[in-house]
C-alpha cells in the first residue's frame, strides 16, 4: 500500500464527513462545493497553514509531528481507531520491517488459555483477520475453520465470500463492513504486507460490497461489542464479545463470545455444548 496515497485518501474522506456546524464553524456565506470541511477550514481548526495542510493531504509533507497529528485528529473529530490509523499512515510508528513477513504462531500459553475456555466460543485472530486457532464452540457457532484449508481460515473471507455467512450472521452488513474496517486498520500498520494486498484484490472480485466499504476508509480496532448468529439447531444466539490483545504479539487477539447468564442464548449455548461435546471414553 502506498502510504502517500493512503494518507491523502484518508484525510479527504474524514474531511468530507465533518459538517461545518459540527466543527463549530459559522456559515460564511460562500458556496460550498464539498460535502464537509474545506481544506482551509481544517487548517484553521488545526492551527496549521493551508499550504502545509494541502501538502499533507497530498502526501508531500514528510512526517508531521505528534502535535500536528493530534491537532488534525481533533479538527477532523477522529475516534480512537482513526487517530491510531492516522499515526500509522503518517509514519510516526517504528519503521516497518522490510522483507518477507514470518508466519504467525500462537504462543503456547495463549493457546492453553483458549483451550480452557470450553463453555463459550473463543478464537485467536492474527494479521489480516486470519483465524490462528478456535475452540469447539467457536467452530460450531461461527464456522468450522479447522475443516478449511489452513490458508483460507480467515474471518473476513468467511463473512464476505461464504454464502453461508449471510444466513448465519444476523447483522451481516454491519459485521462484514466492520471486518473491512479492521483490514484497513491492519493495512495502515503493515503497508509492506503483500498477502494483505492480494487478499484485498480477492475480496474486491468476490464481494460486490467490498470496494465501496474499502474506499470509504473506515478503520476499526477489535475491542468489544455484540454479535448475533442464527444456528441451524438451537436458533438465534446473542453474544457480548471481548477482544484481548496478546502481550507476546500485538498482532494476535483472543476473542471471547460471552452470553448473559440465565438468558435464552445461555440456555441454547448450553444445549449446543452438550450435544456437540465429544463422547467420554469408556471404562
Amino acid at each position: 500500500m502506498d502510504q502517500r496515497v493512503a494518507i491523502s485518501d484518508f484525510l479527504r474522506s474524514r474531511r468530507a464527513r465533518v459538517r461545518p456546524r459540527e466543527a463549530g464553524l459559522p456559515d460564511d456565506g460562500r458556496v460550498r462545493r464539498v460535502p464537509g470541511l474545506r481544506r482551509d477550514e481544517v487548517a484553521r481548526l488545526a492551527n496549521v497553514s493551508v499550504e502545509y495542510y494541502t501538502r499533507l493531504e497530498q502526501g508531500r509533507a514528510g512526517n508531521p509531528s505528534p502535535e500536528v497529528l493530534e491537532a488534525l485528529a481533533a479538527a477532523l473529530r477522529l475516534d480512537a481507531s482513526e487517530r491510531e490509523h492516522l499515526v500509522d499512515l503518517a509514519g510516526r510508528r517504528a519503521p516497518h520491517r522490510k522483507g518477507p513477513i514470518a508466519a504467525q504462531r500462537v504462543r503456547p500459553g495463549l493457546l492453553l488459555t483458549l483451550q480452557s475456555l470450553d463453555g463459550v466460543p473463543a478464537f485467536i485472530v492474527g494479521r489480516r483477520l486470519d483465524v490462528l486457532a478456535a475452540n469447539r464452540l467457536a467452530r460450531e457457532v461461527v464456522a468450522d475453520f479447522e475443516a478449511m484449508p489452513a490458508a483460507r481460515r480467515n474471518l473476513a473471507r468467511y463473512y464476505l465470500l461464504d454464502p453461508e455467512a449471510r444466513e448465519r450472521v444476523v447483522d451481516w452488513e454491519t459485521i462484514a463492513r466492520d471486518s473491512v474496517a479492521m483490514l484497513r486498520f491492519d493495512a495502515g500498520k503493515h503497508p509492506e504486507d503483500r498477502r494483505l494486498a492480494d487478499f484485498v484484490g480477492e475480496l474486491t472480485l468476490g464481494c460486490p460490497e467490498f470496494s465501496g466499504w474499502w474506499n470509504d476508509h473506515g478503520v476499526l480496532r477489535r475491542t468489544y461489542g455484540v454479535k448475533r448468529y442464527r444456528h441451524p439447531v438451537v436458533g438465534e444466539l446473542e453474544f457480548a464479545y471481548e477482544a484481548f490483545g496478546s502481550p507476546g504479539d500485538p498482532n494476535q487477539t483472543l476473542c471471547v463470545y460471552n452470553v448473559e447468564p440465565g438468558s435464552k442464548s445461555a440456555e441454547a449455548l448450553r444445549l449446543l455444548d452438550s450435544w456437540t461435546a465429544p463422547a467420554a471414553p469408556r471404562g
